[in-house]
């Protein structure tokens, strides 16, 4: 295991510097133990850091140069990360509480967005309008300037990734807010951007409380679109603090997704998605299957599946776990932890019943039990809000319309999952689940090309897939008489 560096720095205008708020202390979730200090971002450095990537931006160092050759240099960055994914993982483990094996898989996922959004950097192409005899009419597409990137601790380097690479790729510069939690492994994403030949305050990366940093960098004036991802209350906050500068956002804000698993499902095959749905990551997914809704007929059986797959994976530190299989980490705080047992403590006393797991584990670190729940209700708070945990709630339903009230009966819709054998079934059921997006027959299929959103308080815009570079450039029309 290799040493981690006792103290980081935050990175503005190609410099790494000390922080005006201080530091902060960052805690090993497997451990509990100390594991490094982090510069602390105030307001002056969030300005410092803004007016870097503004200069940057009007010197047209990224909106003049050729977008295959600002392609390159993204896909490069991402080849950067692949060069150091080992010595990433690790800290990644370390600071975040995920087991080695879920962090290397969290690297090469940050590498690949650089690689996907590196190669659509040239195809960003406007289009031309007949307006009759006299007239030539084109349009561009150009960078709205300095985006503002608010991360959060769950993917700390991946959802870094996903959203820099692709303004970087549409010739935008940013200033990256890194989680007060989680702040370490975004200092690769500034060593790729630098290593790669970017000028200096093209990215800025710095570390800062949300009250403080965070609420600076949305209320920025010189800041021309954010993306946040997080909770419900902080999106509000930044849309709110947006909207007062006309400044566009894409939120993405949680959920309480759904699976619904007809009678005729493979729950052989669905034990996979049960593993991967709610459990990896310790459940800190704002995409996880928080609940399954199962026919009546199928409701025990399914019960005793769930139950036996949390009672299968071995729970402890992340750092202990380089091999993947069936093993989870720690939450990635005491806090988070305590929050998440609270909820399900809640629920046992509201009349649900805990199948297994429930509990904190006597150890140190944020441990919580792989947890199932059945006899849950619609309208409890377990089935209604985020737990962020590893909680699996179970409730069954008796036909296709119950099981889509249930579904799309909480105020998100950020994704949702149909299981069945029945191809015109599956369809029609996608069609009336209100989310972003929904996986038939296999939790988390798609990938990097797909378009990633919400409906309702799960957020707006779409990241992932070529939907994503619009949230980066504006639309400008050119009209010119020709005689």
């Amino acid at each position: 295991m290799r040493d981690i560096a006792p103290y980081w720095q935050n990175y503005i205008n190609g410099a790494w510097v000390d922080g005006g708020a201080g530091r902060i202390a960052v805690l090993d979730p497997g451990t509990g133990a100390h594991l490094a200090e982090h510069a602390l971002a105030n307001g002056q450095d969030v300005d410092q850091a803004v007016q870097a990537a503004k200069r940057v931006h009007l010197s047209g160092a990224l909106s003049d140069m050729r977008p295959i050759e600002r392609g390159r240099m993204v896909q490069a960055m991402g080849r950067y990360i692949l060069d150091h994914k080992d010595e990433i993982a690790e800290v990644l483990t370390r600071e975040q509480g995920k087991p080695l094996w879920e962090a290397m898989i969290e690297v090469e996922g940050a590498a690949l967005y650089f690689e996907y959004y590196g190669n659509q950097a040239s195809t960003i192409e406007g289009r031309s309008i007949p307006l009759g005899s006299g007239y030539f009419d084109f349009t561009t597409y150009e960078p709205f300037g300095v985006t503002a990137h608010v991360i959060p601790w769950n993917y700390p380097i991946e959802m870094t990734a996903r959203s820099v690479s692709a303004a970087l790729a549409t010739g935008n510069t940013v200033v990256v807010k890194s989680p007060e939690l989680t702040p370490l492994t975004n200092a690769w994403i500034a060593l790729a951007a630098e290593a790669v030949g970017f000028p200096a305050g093209t990215v800025n990366v710095l570390c800062g409380l949300g009250h403080e940093a965070g609420a600076a960098l949305a209320s920025h004036p010189d800041v021309n679109q954010i993306v946040f991802t997080g909770s419900v209350p902080t999106g509000i906050a930044i849309a709110s603090a947006a909207a007062r500068n006309v400044v566009p956002c894409v939120l993405e804000l949680g959920g309480k997704s759904a699976a619904i698993v007809y009678d005729d499902a493979d729950l052989d095959a669905f034990e996979t998605d049960l593993r991967w749905g709610i459990y990896f990551n310790a459940g800190q997914v704002c995409s996880a299957m928080s609940r399954v809704l199962v026919h009546q007929s199928r409701h025990d059986e399914l019960v005793e599946r769930a139950a036996n797959v949390a009672r299968k994976l071995s729970v402890g530190p992340g750092i202990d776990r380089a091999e993947s299989g069936d093993t989870m980490g720690a939450m990635v705080s005491e806090a988070q932890r305590d929050r998440a047992a609270g909820m399900v403590a809640d629920a046992e006393a509201a009349g649900a019943r805990i199948v297994t797991g429930g509990r904190k584990l006597n150890v140190p670190g944020a441990f919580l039990e792989p947890t199932v729940l059945e006899g849950v209700t619609p309208t409890m708070t377990i089935a209604q809000e985020e737990v962020f945990g590893p909680v699996l709630s179970v409730l069954p339903f008796r036909d296709e319309d119950e099981a889509l009230r249930i579904a799309n009966g909480t105020p998100y819709g950020l994704v949702g999952g149909v299981f069945t054998r029945d191809l015109d079934r599956a369809t029609r059921t996608a069609r009336r689940v209100r989310a972003g997006q929904v996986f038939v027959n296999e939790w988390y299929a798609g990938g990097v090309e797909t378009p990633f959103g919400g409906f309702g308080k799960s957020g707006y815009g779409r990241e992932k897939g070529r939907e994503a570079l619009w949230n980066y450039v504006q639309t400008k029309n050119i009209a010119i008489r020709t005689r």
